[in-house]
């Protein structure tokens, strides 16, 4: 039987994906005590990224928001596996973001707010968190943004 957290997931019309494996000499995700730590997570979507390219250039504010979602549904999806359910997910403590783009760039905050709006879609006032969005020359594989996340559980 699905757990509260799935069932929202499944209204929103978000099914998760299979966890991303690492690609480089890291671990997914990192449980301690009562914190998950999730390593950052691209906008991958069946092994392949699909938002590529750099904010403000080749990808609109608006895409680059869909990909910082993406990049949340990742999470979650780590989260998941890290946790085994969702529900044990007391509240989202922080998300940084980092987004691809030219120094000129300026509206990183709008762009992470794809994922932050959606953390608080499915957790409510619990998906309440602190962040940080950077804007960094590249990301792996070329993607448009990237985000990471501490949650707490228990």
């Amino acid at each position: 039987m699905a757990g509260r957290i799935e069932e929202r997931l499944k209204a929103l019309g978000i099914t998760l994906p299979t966890p991303a494996a690492p690609i480089a000499n890291y671990v997914p995700f990192t449980v301690s005590g009562s914190l998950v730590v999730i390593s950052g997570q691209i906008p991958l979507r069946d092994g392949t990224i699909v938002y590529t390219g750099k904010v403000g250039e080749t990808v609109t504010p608006e895409v680059a928001k869909e990909a910082a979602k993406l990049c949340f549904i990742n999470l979650l999806a780590q989260l998941k596996a890290a946790t085994g359910d969702l529900d044990t997910v007391k509240r989202v403590l922080r998300l940084g973001g980092f987004i691809a783009a030219p120094a000129s760039f300026t509206q990183h905050a709008a762009v992470m707010n794809g994922a932050s709006d959606l953390a608080v879609e499915v957790f409510g006032d619990a998906g309440r968190h602190a962040r940080s969005t950077i804007g960094v020359p590249s990301l792996p594989g070329d993607a448009a943004v990237e985000v990471e996340g501490m949650f707490e559980i228990g």
